[in-house]
C-alpha cells in the first residue's frame, strides 16, 4: 500500500525450487524486468549456498531471446550469469509446463501457502513484505512432509542430505550486474557511445551488431553472439570523450595519429640534439606555414634524414641552409647529401700530411 495515497500496488513473486528436495526460494519485486529477474536468480543461488548443474527458467524474454526446436539463444545478461556460475541454462520447450513440473507445482502451492498468508496483513514497503515472505518460506522449507514414508522428511532436510552434496560451489566473488546497451551497427568511426563517452572497438567490426556492457569500473564490448571483443576502463572525466585503443585503429588513422601526436616544442627539442643551427632551421620551418601543424611532416622528414649521420655534418648542413635562407626539407636533404659526399671525397683523396709523432714511422723504417 502507498502510504500517501492509500493505493494498492501490484507486485510480482519470483520463485525457484530444487529438483529433488523441492527447497523453495521466493522474493517480491515491483516488476519482472531484467534487473529484478537477474537479482532474484543471484539471491536464490546465494540462499542455496551452491549452484545446480542446470538452471531451468521459463521462456520469458528476460531469460531467453529465441527458443525453437532448432535454436536456443539466451538473453545476453542471462548468458553472462550462466558463464559466471559455470552452470547450464536449459529452458524447456515453449508452452511445455511439464518440462519443469517441480516449479509449476510450487507456483500453485505458493498461491495457497504464501500469497494467502500475506493477504492477512497490509504492507507499506517491499522490505517489510520480503521480511514476511522470508519467514513464511522458512516455515515451508522446515515443515515435515505429510507422508511419513517420504525419505526427505522435510524440504530443508532433503536439500542438505541429497541436493547440496551434488551441487557445485558458489564462485568466490559476487556477481556484478551490468548495464547493457545494444547496437544494431557499429558506426563508421568504430566507437560506441555510453554515458556521453565513446569507446573504441576493432575497426573491422564496422557495420556489425555489438553489445556494450557497463559496470562501475569497466566497459566490455561483445559481438552479436556475446563473445568478448575488447574492454576499456570506464571513464568519468570530462576529457577526453573518446577512449581509443591504438590497436583498434585502421592503418591510415593510426598514421595520422602518430603524425599529429607531436607539437612544435617536440621537434625543437629533437633539433637541439644537433646544435643551434638545426634548432634555427626547424624553428624557421615551423614558422613558415600558416598553421604550425602543417609543418610537422617537414620537421619529421628533416630530423629523420639525420639518422646515422655524424652530428657535425648535420650541423654543417643546417648552417648552410640558414645562411642561404632556404629552410625547407627538400633543400636541406640536398645540402646534407652534398656535405656527406664532400666529406667522403676528402677522406679518400686527402693530401694532408700526417702529424709528427714519435710513434709514427715512415718508409725508411722498413728498409
Amino acid at each position: 500500500m502507498d502510504t500517501t495515497t492509500g493505493e494498492l500496488r501490484k507486485v510480482h513473486i519470483f520463485t525457484t525450487t530444487l529438483g529433488f528436495s523441492s527447497l523453495v526460494y521466493a522474493e517480491i519485486f515491483p516488476d519482472e524486468k531484467l534487473p529484478h529477474f537477474i537479482t532474484g536468480t543471484v539471491h536464490a543461488l546465494s540462499y542455496y549456498g551452491a549452484v545446480p548443474k542446470y538452471l531451468v527458467p521459463d521462456n520469458l524474454r528476460t531469460a531467453v531471446t529465441r527458443h525453437s526446436k532448432d535454436e536456443l539463444v539466451l538473453q545476453s545478461a542471462f548468458s553472462d550469469l550462466e558463464t559466471f556460475y559455470d552452470t547450464i541454462v536449459l529452458p524447456p520447450p515453449p508452452r511445455k509446463p511439464k518440462g519443469k513440473p517441480t516449479v509449476e507445482n510450487h507456483v500453485r502451492f505458493l498461491e495457497t501457502h504464501l500469497v494467502e498468508e500475506l493477504k492477512k496483513d497490509t504492507y507499506t514497503s517491499l522490505e517489510a513484505l520480503n521480511a514476511a515472505v522470508k519467514k513464511i518460506v522458512a516455515d515451508i522449507n522446515q515443515r515435515p512432509f505429510q507422508k511419513k514414508s517420504d525419505i526427505r522428511k522435510s524440504r530443508m532436510n532433503g536439500f542438505e542430505k541429497y541436493d547440496k552434496p551434488r551441487m557445485n560451489q558458489l564462485p568466490g566473488e559476487s556477481y556484478t550486474l551490468c548495464d547493457y546497451k545494444y547496437f544494431l551497427k557499429v558506426p563508421d568511426n568504430y566507437h560506441l557511445e555510453y554515458d556521453a563517452h565513446y569507446y573504441s572497438v576493432l575497426y573491422t567490426y564496422k557495420g556489425k551488431p555489438a553489445i556494450l556492457k557497463a559496470t562501475m569500473t569497466e566497459i566490455r564490448i561483445c559481438d552479436e553472439y556475446n563473445r568478448l571483443i575488447c574492454h576499456h576502463p570506464r571513464s568519468y572525466r570530462d576529457f577526453p570523450l573518446y577512449i581509443t585503443d591504438d590497436s583498434h585503429m585502421p592503418p591510415e588513422h593510426l598514421y595520422y595519429k602518430e603524425v599529429n601526436a607531436h607539437d612544435g616544442a617536440y621537434y625543437r627539442r629533437w633539433a637541439s640534439v644537433y646544435g643551434e643551427s638545426m634548432v634555427t632551421l626547424i624553428d624557421r620551418i615551423l614558422r613558415s606555414s600558416k598553421h604550425e601543424e602543417q609543418a610537422y611532416n617537414s620537421c619529421a622528414g628533416v630530423l629523420h634524414s639525420c639518422k646515422d649521420v655524424p652530428h657535425r655534418l648535420v650541423q654543417e648542413a643546417a648552417e648552410k641552409c640558414v645562411e642561404a635562407n632556404a629552410c625547407k626539407y627538400s633543400y636541406f636533404k640536398k645540402v646534407l647529401s652534398m656535405v656527406q659526399n664532400n666529406h667522403s671525397s676528402s677522406a679518400i683523396n686527402g693530401t694532408g700530411k700526417l702529424p709528427s709523432h714519435t710513434n709514427i714511422r715512415g718508409k725508411e723504417a722498413y728498409k
